[in-house]
């Protein structure tokens, strides 16, 4: 059975729902959690449960697979679990718990469509601890790649994405990492691109293969941190293209002095 990457509000009852604020340069996502979230919705950290500490790796580097599942069993995830995934909206953070799991082996993983924007149920206030699950993860089920792989992959036939905003591919600004620009051949496709009134849009496949991504094509994504890159992965999967992950992403190349930078369109 092939599990749907987007979930509705019916979906919910009956998951274990994951609530994942965060954004870039803000810390209040907790605090937001605790003003209101769906009915029995954990919270997730994304910093310090779906990400290692920052290292040559890059600022969000993939947990070991025990940590995840240690998060995971926090989190309520047993055997045969269904889970929902959110954030704030419109699902760019969610989407890296969503990738996460799946990477981990879990399958029955969705991302609510719009996220708590979307959502027009009852909300709850303050934390909720579940019961422990006894979900046992694997790792390695979804495919990523390193960063000589990312880079040959335009070389090779194939396309190498990058979810970041315009302005960063083209070099103009960096707010957070030491090198601004791209990866030598890679193409801009901001993940924000792939959204419509904070959903993602219903023409994702005629989307991207305005960016060259045919049919049977090799694909690789990035951003700056391999967080919104997974949404952009997700927004893949449902154009029905299975591609893979570059953790490292932006961080992981632009500290290492001796990879170049491109800059412009």
């Amino acid at each position: 059975m092939t599990i749907p990457v987007l979930a509705g509000p019916g979906d919910v009852p009956g998951a274990v729902v994951l609530d994942v604020r965060w954004a870039l340069g803000r810390t209040d996502g907790h605090e937001q959690y605790l003003a209101g979230h769906l009915p029995g919705a954990v919270y997730v950290d994304l910093d310090t449960e779906l990400a290692a500490p920052p290292s040559a790796a890059g600022r969000h580097p993939l947990p070991s697979v025990a940590d995840l599942q240690a998060a995971a069993r926090r989190w309520g995830i047993s055997t045969g679990s269904r889970v929902v995934v959110h954030d704030a909206g419109p699902g760019t953070a969610a989407a890296r718990a969503w990738w996460l799991l799946r990477w981990g082996g879990l399958v029955d993983v969705s991302i609510l469509d719009g996220g708590l924007a979307a959502w027009t149920g009852p909300v709850e206030t303050g934390e909720v601890v579940p019961e422990p699950g006894d979900v046992v993860l694997t790792g390695g089920a979804m495919p990523v790649l390193t960063a000589d792989e990312a880079a040959a992959l335009p070389g090779s036939g194939g396309v190498l994405l990058d979810a970041r905003a315009g302005e960063r591919f083209r070099g103009e600004v960096e707010p957070i990492d030491p090198v601004a620009g791209h990866v030598p051949g890679a193409v801009s496709a901001p993940t924000t691109d792939t959204l419509a009134d904070g959903r993602f849009r219903t023409d994702l496949v005629e989307h991207f293969a305005a960016l060259g991504v045919a049919p049977g094509t090799t694909v690789g994504v990035y951003c700056g941190s391999g967080v919104t890159a997974a949404h952009e992965v997700a927004a893949l999967a449902v154009a029905g293209v299975d591609a893979a992950l570059w953790p490292g992403s932006w961080s992981e190349w632009s500290a290492d002095p001796i990879r170049p930078a491109a800059t412009g369109p």
